[in-house]
């Protein structure tokens, strides 16, 4: 048995978690969509046609918004084609997705189906084909109240009242060269520049997210970052990155995707305040960590012209679960500079929530650690002492117990989330709350199993789920608590202070 501690004190706080880090993404990507949350000719279906099994999951996950209508296909997309009498609406490919596209859902459908799932957009404006008076306008017909010709069409088309989209993405990975109409950085710094002018002329409420680097591994990073900055710092608020995980064939790599993910968080960080000290600017811009997930990517097969194709469906294991969970906690653990968080993406395509056509939905494995860190990690991030033995990865040393600590916003609770990525051993963790007063130890959920490689079918849902653990015989002496996490288990503890 491995044995580590942790110290916690609730005045070493790292900083404040903003709602919006337990968000998610749709795109019009696959079966995200069509077959997703829309599908009129289900049993399920309401007036709309919208599922309301998945609408009742969505609404358990508690996300917070849902970034709006993509990535890649975002590039491509006039989202006029989403509006006015379905019928009348054309058919397009989507050449991002190699897919036609027959734009029965778009931006009022979608506003209408978010009111449903009880969640807000992040919307994105297109900075492919796209130019900055299409961004003003979208806008405009969103946010604008009326008398013009933009916000009286939003009227005549069903919607009196102003959808209020207060958070857009300019652009989706423009550094990319998979994006239709790929800019260099500084093309793209002078053109989302002046779209952010527009935008804010019309709606100076708005926060504005300006695409950072796709991905650390991109030849262009961090360079990409620093030179978009230079341009757009004083009319934006928040610099995207993203990125996706996959297990290569060593597990002991895979477990430790956080560590990478928060070498990356504080290496754009430092590329922000590099600027601001530049620009001698008062104001800090923040992370938008806009796309992040397990995505396979290595298992995507090609596709000719289908309407909603069944592609990047990826099928989630227990052991995807426990690197899911350690990327969340991560996430929560920069809650002093990332803000935003969209786990990419909702239905369907790389997805915590699964559907079959006319059929069943379930919830994939990486459903629960979302849906317990959106629930229980809002509030004050503190920041633990740990010490915990180490294992070299490719990512460098990595802890065996990844920790995170989170006070509910009513200071009557603390959230503590534990990790051990340990294939063999159990960790004895001294958990030292003697700083805070008194305590009581009142829930204790666990995500463990004896298949790392379970997954939830339509024929055996529960294949993966927590299970919680017994608390009543555990106690502290002197505030001081003995914990046993098991080997490669996840672990959410809640204290009643």
């Amino acid at each position: 048995m491995k044995k580590a501690s942790v110290f916690i004190d609730t005045s070493l706080i790292t900083g404040q978690t903003d709602d919006r880090l337990f968000s998610s993404f749709i795109e019009h990507l696959g079966r995200a969509v069509y077959g997703g949350i829309y599908e009129p000719d289900h049993p399920d279906a309401d007036g709309q046609g919208f599922r309301q099994d998945v609408l009742a999951l969505v609404r358990e996950l508690g996300v917070e918004s849902v970034r709006y209508p993509g990535g890649n296909f975002l590039s491509g997309y006039d989202w006029k084609d989403g509006i006015g009498p379905r019928d009348q609406r054309p058919r397009r490919l989507d050449l991002a997705w190699h897919s036609i596209e027959p734009n029965l859902v778009g931006i009022d459908e979608f506003y209408d189906w978010t009111v449903k799932a009880g969640t807000k957009i992040m919307g994105a404006v297109n900075m492919g084909t796209g130019t900055p008076k299409d961004a003003g306008e979208l806008l405009e017909y969103c946010n604008f109240p009326g008398g013009t010709a933009w916000s009286d069409l939003r009227r005549k088309n069903g919607h009196e009242k102003p959808y209020g989209i207060k958070t857009w993405c300019i652009g989706n990975e423009m550094d990319g060269k998979w994006q239709i109409c790929h800019l260099e950085a500084d093309d793209y710094g002078k053109k989302a520049r002046e779209t952010a002018k527009i935008m804010k002329w019309i709606d100076s409420s708005v926060e504005l997210v300006v695409c950072g680097s796709a991905s650390s591994d991109l030849p262009s990073y961090p360079s990409w970052d620093r030179t978009v900055l230079e341009y757009t710092y004083d009319n934006i608020d928040y610099l995207s990155l993203h990125h996706y995980y996959e297990n290569h064939g060593n597990d002991d790599d895979f477990l430790s995707s956080f560590v990478d993910m928060d070498t990356f968080i504080k290496r754009v960080a430092s590329t922000i305040d590099y600027v601001k000290t530049v620009k001698r600017a008062k104001k800090t811009v923040n992370l938008s960590f806009d796309e992040w997930n397990i995505w396979y990517q290595s298992q995507d097969k090609d596709h000719d012209w289908l309407e909603a194709p069944a592609i990047l469906e990826d099928h989630y294991s227990l052991l995807d679960a426990l690197v899911f969970a350690g990327l969340g906690m991560t996430l929560v653990n920069n809650a002093d500079r990332v803000k935003i968080a969209c786990l990419a993406q909702l239905v369907n395509v790389i997805a915590p929530i699964f559907t079959q056509n006319g059929g069943k939905v379930i919830r994939q494995s990486i459903y629960y650690p979302f849906k317990e860190l959106s629930t229980h990690a809002r509030g004050t991030v503190l920041h633990p002492v740990v010490r915990s033995e180490t294992i070299e990865t490719g990512y460098g040393d990595a802890p065996l117990l990844h920790t995170a600590a989170v006070v509910s916003a009513d200071g009557r609770e603390l959230h503590l989330f534990l990790l051990n990525i340990s294939r063999t051993d159990s960790q004895q963790v001294s958990l030292n709350l003697s700083s805070i007063g008194s305590s009581t130890l009142t829930s204790w959920m666990q995500l463990s199993g004896p298949d790392l490689h379970a997954v939830n079918t339509f024929e055996h849902p529960d294949a993966v789920v927590p299970r919680m653990l017994p608390v009543d015989a555990i106690g502290a002496e002197h505030g001081i608590y003995t914990i046993e996490t098991a080997p490669l288990s996840w672990n959410s503890l809640t204290f009643r202070l």
